[in-house]
């Protein structure tokens, strides 16, 4: 008996994660579209109700380096690059270049490199940002918080916020230079 309720219960949390992602993907396709990167205000008003939308990042927690637990919000008050990735993603690496040239040009910017640990491993992530010499900052998601709060069900992800913490625009798929640097230029 017990199997059966905790098999129903699994699927019952299944469903509404799934439900949450599709919400969430959603409302975020409607005003984000990555093909653009952009034009979309922050503080934006609906032409009929004349009300200002709620454009703030939705926070999450992810373990440093040193396991301790870092919160986006801790961030806020300064531009966020926030990228979502895993080491057996091959278009997340071939962008990692780029955001290695863009933290150290861009210091007045924060790069949150999250790597999807909850579908990854975080000793062949480890391995790989060393292997490759990477200086930005690496967080991670050991349990899919960060990925199920964004909606990340293609990586790599990357997502643009603004210094008051209010999302700009953000890309799915391997950005290039120019497009990490249009987005980066939308922040400042």
């Amino acid at each position: 008996m017990k199997k059966h309720l905790k098999l129903i219960l699994s699927i019952c949390i299944v469903v509404v994660v799934f439900v949450m992602v599709y919400v969430l993907y959603n409302s975020l396709s409607k005003e984000y579209t990555p093909d653009n990167m952009a034009q979309t205000s922050t503080q934006a008003q609906t032409s009929q109700e004349n009300e200002t939308q709620d454009f703030s990042a939705p926070d999450f927690t992810v373990l440093d380096e040193d396991n301790n637990e870092v919160k986006l919000s801790s961030f806020f008050g300064k531009p966020i690059v926030l990228n979502m990735w895993a080491s057996w993603c091959p278009p997340c690496k071939s962008e990692m270049p780029h955001f290695e040239q863009a933290f150290k040009e861009n210091k007045d910017v924060q790069f949150l490199m999250v790597n999807m640990t909850a579908g990854d491993n975080i000793d062949d992530a480890k391995s790989f940002i060393k292997s490759e010499g990477y200086t930005f900052p690496v967080f991670y998601d050991t349990t899919g918080e960060a990925a199920t709060v964004y909606g990340a069900s293609s990586l790599p992800m990357t997502i643009f916020i603004d210094k008051n913490g209010d999302l700009v625009t953000y890309a799915v798929g391997a950005l290039s230079k120019e497009q990490l640097d249009e987005g980066i230029s939308m922040l400042k």
